[in-house]
C-alpha cells in the first residue's frame, strides 16, 4: 500500500519529511551563518533565526545526553506500523546517517557530535553576533 491510498503512511512521510527539514535547517544553518559572517550576509544575523538556530540545536543534544529518542522520530515509526510499514530502531539521525555512510557508530559518538555542533553554533553566536530586535540608527546604517 502506498502513502496516498493509506493516511498512516502518508502522514508518517510527512513527518520524514519535516524532520528532515529540522536537519537540513540546524545543518545548513551553522554553514550559512558562518558563510554569511565571512561574507557580510545582514540576515544570518537576525535575532530570530539565530535564537530559532540555537534553540533547535540544545534541543538535539539535550535529547542525545538524556538519551530521548526525538519525537519525530517515535511519531514517525508509530505510524508506519499501525500502517503496516517499515519501522527503524534507534534515533532519525542515527538511523540515516548509517544509511548513507554504511557506518554504524555507538550512542555516544553522536552525543559527543551533537554536543561539539551545539558548542560551535554558541561560538558562532559570539563570532557572527546576531543584531537586536531593536536596532540603532548607526546599525541601520
Amino acid at each position: 500500500m502506498t502513502g496516498l491510498s493509506n493516511p498512516e503512511l502518508l502522514a508518517a512521510d510527512v513527518l520524514l519529511i519535516l524532520h528532515s527539514l529540522f536537519v537540513v535547517f540546524v545543518a545548513g544553518g551553522l554553514a550559512l551563518i558562518i558563510i554569511g559572517g565571512l561574507r557580510g550576509w545582514r540576515w544570518v544575523r537576525n535575532i530570530w533565526f539565530r535564537i530559532a538556530h540555537l534553540a533547535a540545536i540544545v534541543i538535539v543534544a539535550l535529547q542525545a545526553w538524556l538519551g530521548v529518542i526525538c519525537p519525530l522520530t517515535t511519531w514517525e515509526m508509530a505510524l508506519r506500523a499501525n500502517a503496516g510499514g517499515e519501522t527503524y530502531s534507534g534515533t532519525f539521525v542515527s538511523y540515516w546517517l548509517g544509511r548513507l555512510l554504511y557506518y554504524d557508530a555507538p550512542g555516544w559518538v553522536f552525543i559527543l557530535c551533537y554536543t561539539l555542533f551545539g558548542l560551535l553554533v554558541l561560538a558562532c553566536w559570539f563570532w557572527v553576533r546576531p543584531r537586536g530586535v531593536r536596532r540603532t540608527a548607526k546599525e541601520s546604517i
